[in-house]
């Protein structure tokens, strides 16, 4: 459980250390995407589609509704628009598959062209079809791995099980977290000041590993010192004579 939230921890800390360039697309992508899906589970949620999010934003300021608004709705919703809407809906979840904590604009394209496809087939058709292709291409991907599976990629790049799997847990995490990003940092910023970090070790200070410290001299004897382990020397490596 540890080791989970562990990852979970990483996941998000991936998807927050981005470019400032992408945090100001991020953050309005991710109320968007809040605010729609929030919208399927309040009263007449069903048929609130991402444009209805945009009107009742617009309708709030006492501000007209653009026209552009009825013309996008009318035409994905026209019935012979529905199957290139369909692929809009499949292509998002494409998106979604080559996100990665290096490449995480895919994951907010998707999110864009999952909502165009919303509007016109509704969240659970857009959504569930996203879902299917995403893990179709994770799942095509492992079948195709598994011949290597065990085996060390050494002189040229391959498909490992492991890899794909984990990779494709990342791609997920990092594209449903999309809607949380914005609430999200707005409650790390809240609780910055309140936070207490552990100490950052002094870069001025450099710390002498225990195994080379040299223990204090010893005294052995009238007027000898010698260290701990090393024996005394007598000539060039010879014991002593007696008379």
């Amino acid at each position: 459980m540890a080791a989970k939230v562990r990852g979970l921890g990483e996941v998000w800390t991936a998807l927050v250390d981005r470019p400032k360039a992408q945090l100001v697309l991020a953050v309005p992508v991710s109320l968007w995407a809040l605010a729609w899906v929030g919208g399927q589970f309040v009263e007449g949620g069903a048929r609130w589609s991402p444009l209805d999010v945009l009107r009742s934003v617009t309708g709030r300021f006492g501000a007209p509704e653009p026209g552009w608004l009825g013309a996008v709705t009318t035409w994905s919703r026209d019935p012979v628009h529905q199957g290139l809407v369909g692929w809009l809906a499949v292509a998002a979840g494409l998106l979604w598959a080559a996100t990665s904590t290096r490449a995480q604009v895919p994951a907010l394209g998707g999110w864009l062209v999952l909502m165009v496809a919303g509007e016109g087939l509704g969240y659970v058709p857009a959504f569930t079809r996203a879902a299917a292709a995403f893990t179709g291409f994770v799942t095509l991907l492992t079948l195709i791995s598994i011949p290597n599976r065990g085996r060390m990629i050494v002189r040229r790049i391959g498909l490992l099980p492991k890899d794909v799997l984990r990779a494709g847990a990342v791609a997920a995490a990092l594209s449903l977290l999309v809607p949380l990003l914005a609430p999200g940092l707005a409650l790390t910023r809240l609780l910055r000041p309140y936070l207490t970090r552990p100490a950052r070790p002094d870069p001025s200070r450099r710390g002498v590993p225990a195994s080379r410290v040299i223990p204090p001299p010893r005294k052995e004897g009238r007027g000898r010192q010698t260290t701990v382990g090393s024996p005394p020397r007598h000539g060039h490596g010879r014991a002593p004579m007696t008379e």
